[in-house]
């Protein structure tokens, strides 16, 4: 039977989710039940694609990535794949009615990845929109449940608060990106000049985005708004963490929260959650 494939399919995914990212394993814990396969379902296919590009050092990247690319849209058309991960992320465009679009602009976003490419600001904001804001209206669809009226409404905060993520990501992955993988995704920034006014300025965009975000997740049906505002939380405490910390010093190592954090954030979310007090 299919259906036992596709059940091992969406275990693939959840196992990828909890391997990959505390954090967001924590915050789908607390969607409820009927939604948490359907986001690691998006979560494993988008963090797939994102080790092609960033993790596969001495492979052949954009072959590997144009096959994904390629086994993507078979997937989706013959609903049905031989990798797990493709084959419960169909599921979900199919259930959720996920437009094609939002997929090729994400993939668009993964093969800038395999350049050095000089950002400009349009670049950074085409690369924001397809590697996080795109991503965030996938999850979208899912937490809307084909309720179009409430995606269009929630659209503009959802695509804000996967901007935030994103930019923070940027701050705290910038060792890691620049020495490493060669990467500067910040528009006409010197990284060996990076500066407290350059590393302010990133962070009044991140502050907006927040700001504007928290709006959107208070709108949010109750089936996600408590695993949705978790993740704020968590990314909230990791940036007020960067903010504290002297630009030169996000060269010098990864900033995290400890996974005794991440509990103690959780509880705190959840107990605001439970109270209404959102």
């Amino acid at each position: 039977m299919k259906s036992l494939f596709d059940d091992v399919s969406s275990q693939c995914s959840k196992f990828t989710t909890h391997a990959y990212s505390t954090s967001f394993s924590l915050g789908i814990y607390f969607l409820k039940d009927k939604l948490r396969n359907p986001i690691y379902s998006i979560y494993g296919f988008v963090r797939f694609a994102d080790e092609i590009v960033d993790s596969f050092e001495g492979y052949d990247k954009k072959r590997l990535l144009e096959k994904f690319k390629v086994e993507t849209y078979e997937a989706i058309e013959s609903r049905i794949s031989l990798n797990p991960i493709l084959n419960s992320f169909q599921l979900v465009v199919h259930q959720y009615n996920i437009s094609h679009d939002l997929i090729e602009t994400f993939l668009k976003s993964m093969e800038m990845d395999l350049e050095k490419v000089n950002y400009t600001s349009e670049k950074y904001e085409q690369y924001i929109l397809g590697s996080a804001e795109v991503v965030g209206l996938m999850c979208l669809h899912v937490f809307t449940e084909g309720n179009k009226n409430l995606y269009d409404e929630l659209k503009p905060f959802a695509m804000k608060l996967g901007a935030a993520f994103q930019k923070i990501n940027f701050l705290r992955d910038m060792k890691a990106d620049y020495q490493i993988l060669g990467r500067t995704y910040f528009p006409n920034v010197d990284m060996t000049r990076f500066s407290s006014c350059t590393k302010r300025k990133i962070e009044n965009e991140i502050e907006q985005d927040f700001k504007e975000a928290l709006i959107g997740i208070k709108k949010l049906p109750s089936s996600s708004k408590g695993g949705v505002y978790l993740a704020y939380v968590y990314y909230n405490s990791l940036f007020k963490k960067i903010k504290g910390l002297p630009a030169q010093k996000l060269l010098s190592e990864r900033i995290r929260i400890s996974n005794g954090e991440k509990f103690g954030l959780m509880l705190n979310s959840m107990f605001q959650y439970k109270m209404n007090l959102l």
